[in-house]
């Protein structure tokens, strides 16, 4: 297949460097010195599963310099995705299939308003991977899953087709016949864990270990739930509690990127993830207090720390 893939981080630089080690022909869009490292020498990946490095001519800076596509992946950060997706609507890529693998609830819809329904796959990814220095991404360990299907019924040709390229490269994938409810079950820990490591500041093993801050990590993802169902996401009620026994199994020192980011200085997803929870919440008049003072303590930090500070 002819992939373009839109963010060379810790994601898209893994799972697209997977799919070109197995014979895809695959195009990076880069920016800065991620995208000059990746010009010198390609992307290279130090993994568990074995080390992968691209060609230096695998990446461009930009979205019109793609040709024609038949798969788009998304791996930008979520504030990105409308200017991508008006970039992708006046590219050579522009009819091609557009699988996003952001966090989040909010990226699919942002994509469906600029391109066509029908061109959206709906996906969520299970990896913990990051740029390590410019041109460099490191995974972190061997999980490297990937959850898609169709938002609507039934499989479509395309579907089947990108499950089997990711497959094929040896990329842990399976199909689900209710993607949306896959990737809310992943929204609902995300927001959970970047929530309370970020206001705590302090990886998952502290935040469980204190009955104050583990009662925050289970009644915001309890609110996310909540959520959920009154958007006519198919959650159980109890969700919250089984992903509270699975942040159990979680290595102690796990944290979550938004923690990371905030202590770089970084700019933060936070308005589209307890943010986001707290937006919808909004729109269907449910309560949601626990999100609503995480995202009022992380408030200042959402465009990180100025230069200089």
């Amino acid at each position: 297949m002819r992939i373009a893939v839109i963010g060379a981080g810790g994601v898209g630089g893994y799972f697209g460097a997977r799919l070109a080690a197995a014979g895809n022909e695959v195009t990076f869009v880069a920016r800065g010195g991620h995208l000059e490292a990746m010009r010198r020498n390609g992307l290279v990946v130090h993994s568990p599963l074995g080390e992968l490095r691209t060609s230096p001519d695998s990446v461009v800076g930009s979205i019109s310099e793609l040709g024609p596509t038949d798969l788009v992946l998304v791996a930008v950060k979520l504030w990105d995705t409308e200017a991508v997706a008006d970039q992708l609507r006046s590219s050579a890529a522009h009819r091609a299939p557009v699988l996003s693998l952001q966090n989040g609830v909010h990226k699919d819809a942002v994509l469906r308003d600029r391109l066509t329904g029908e061109q959206i796959l709906g996906g969520v990814c299970f990896i913990s991977a990051f740029i390590e220095e410019p041109g460099v991404v490191r995974h972190n360990s061997p999980l490297q899953k990937v959850v898609l299907g169709p938002y609507g019924s039934g499989p479509t040709e395309t579907g089947r087709a990108v499950l089997a390229a990711f497959r094929d490269a040896g990329i842990d994938a399976e199909a689900s016949d209710d993607i949306e409810r896959a990737i809310w079950e992943k929204f609902v820990f995300l927001v959970g864990l970047s929530a309370t490591t970020a206001t705590v500041r302090q990886p998952i093993g502290v935040v469980r270990a204190h009955e104050q801050s583990r009662r925050l990590l289970y009644d915001v993802m309890a609110e996310t739930v909540a959520v959920a169902r009154a958007s006519g996401v198919r959650l159980d009620s109890d969700f919250a509690r089984d992903r509270l026994d699975f942040c159990d199994t979680l290595p102690a020192a796990m944290t979550s990127s938004m923690h990371n980011d905030l202590d770089k200085g970084n700019r933060l997803e936070l308005p589209w993830l307890s943010g986001g929870v707290v937006d919808l919440a909004g729109r269907l008049d449910v309560p949601v207090p626990r999100n609503r003072t995480v995202a009022d303590i992380l408030a200042p930090h959402v465009l990180g720390r100025p230069a200089g500070s």
